[in-house]
């Protein structure tokens, strides 16, 4: 099961089981293709979408997507995140992150802070370039630039440490 939504907009659930698609609980037929990098073809009740993923942050769980010249912010929750929002144990609760660390190998394109630089959380820090798609890294919480332990052009590894925030 997951919570997907779109542009802020009030959350959909859906769900895979026995090879069939739920939206909201109702059974749904599509058809995904993948026409290119980060290219897809989607039917969906006779209609026709081409979609693009122009970039994903995978810690905040979130992409933005063109679909049909439109671009959409979509936000996924999986069954984990369900569970522990309905745990009260969610991104709110968290221990305050004092490291911005990699989440995958890839070519740092942009620095957008300066060591000093006060930071707001959900606040865009550095875009880092994998597999042909740019990711953009966000504050975590708010907070004082330590150190910037890259420059912008490195290539970096899985788990390196990119920002130390105070």
């Amino acid at each position: 099961m997951y919570q997907v939504s779109i542009n802020e907009q009030k959350p959909i659930s859906i769900e895979f089981k026995d090879d069939a698609t739920f939206v909201n609980g109702q059974k749904t037929d599509w058809d995904l293709i993948k026409t290119g990098e980060n290219l897809f073809h989607v039917l969906q009740n006779n209609l026709s979408y081409n979609a693009e993923i122009i970039s994903a942050n995978h810690e905040e769980k979130s992409l933005m997507v063109r679909v049909n010249n439109q671009i959409y912010e979509v936000k996924v929750k999986d069954r984990f995140d369900i569970l522990l929002g309905q745990m009260g144990m969610n991104s709110g609760s968290a221990q305050k992150v004092n490291d911005l660390k990699a989440p995958m190998p890839g070519l740092v394109l942009k620095i957008n802070v300066s060591e000093g630089q006060a930071i707001k959380k959900g606040e865009s820090l550095l875009i880092l370039e994998a597999m042909k798609m740019e990711n953009v890294l966000k504050a975590a919480s708010d907070g004082i630039i330590k150190s910037i332990k890259v420059k912008q052009g490195s290539t970096v590894e899985k788990g390196q440490l990119l920002i130390q925030i105070q």
